[in-house]
């Protein structure tokens, strides 16, 4: 295996060959998120909610190296983003590709000594494509009650990967960022019913459906059902960032499968539909 700046380039599927494009969710929800895309020269981490330790593992129980990535990007500052950005990145020697905005909110959010760890800082601007290796990210603004939160798509070896979460509604720009996606992460955090009659406080309620909050498992369908906003060329669509008190996987493939459904037989998704999930890592996706 090769080495380079000490953590390994060449990544492996389980069974050992090389790959070309592979995509790994850790996990997704309130509790920690971030997404390894990998080919067979270049790793990119996408948020890193997890702490050091936990990354980790779930890295390895997915098969994929432990060795190091080649660049963190971060979506936004909430701590559900960011929690293990600052040791992983030192652990790595790995850069962070961020908002101007979100690093310094970051910055006055995070201990000092955790700021002071971070490795090169790479500042991301809203729909200017980055390369790193021998993938193209693009970052696209998102509507969400943080500094300067964005989305993310990838892409690599002919394939597009985009990771759209922690936003209240879906604008006229977030769709046709997404048009074109093999892979397609969305958030479907809620069921609308659930969150009223749940424990969370009422201006929480708000929060979560204001347009600055998370996407229902309405709006997803809403999305899904309609030919002009969802172009259904995905091989896989996965729902992601479900709330574990206003959610559940059930309802959320329910809500899609129905919404899927609707479409005319001329744009009919005929891709996977997976739900990712806050305690176990799903994948690996190999193109």
């Amino acid at each position: 295996m090769t080495r380079e700046k000490g953590f390994a380039i060449i990544a492996r599927s389980p069974l050992g060959a090389a790959i070309s494009l592979r995509v790994l969710i850790l996990g997704s929800g309130s509790s920690g998120n971030a997404t390894l895309v990998e080919t067979s020269t270049t790793r990119l981490l996408v948020d890193a909610g997890f702490n050091r330790r936990e990354t980790l593992r779930r890295l390895a129980a997915l098969g994929a190296s432990v060795d190091g990535v080649n660049g963190i990007f971060v979506s936004h500052e909430h701590s559900d983003h960011v929690s293990g950005l600052a040791n992983l990145s030192r652990l790595w020697n790995a850069p962070v590709f961020i908002t101007a905005g979100t690093y310094a909110e970051y910055r006055r959010l995070a201990p000092q000594d955790e700021a002071q760890k971070l490795r090169a800082v790479e500042t991301l601007q809203a729909s200017r494509r980055f390369q790193v290796g021998d993938i193209e990210v693009t970052a696209f603004s998102i509507p969400h009650d943080a500094a300067d939160p964005v989305a993310f798509s990838l892409r690599a070896e002919g394939f597009k990967i985009s990771i759209v979460t922690d936003l209240g509604y879906l604008p006229a720009h977030v769709r046709e960022h997404v048009r074109g996606s093999d892979l397609l992460v969305l958030e479907s955090n809620h069921d609308l019913e659930m969150l009223k009659v749940g424990p969370y406080p009422w201006h929480v309620k708000q929060r979560v459906m204001s347009r600055t909050g998370h996407l229902s498992n309405h709006a997803v369908s809403e999305f899904l059902a309609d030919g002009e906003g969802f172009d259904a060329r995905a091989r896989w669509l996965v729902l992601a960032h479900l709330s574990e008190n206003n959610n559940n996987p059930d309802l959320a493939r329910l809500s899609a499968e129905e919404a899927l459904g609707r479409r005319p037989e001329s744009t009919a998704f005929v891709g996977e539909l997976h739900i990712a999930s806050q305690r176990t890592p799903l994948g690996p996706f190999v193109f």
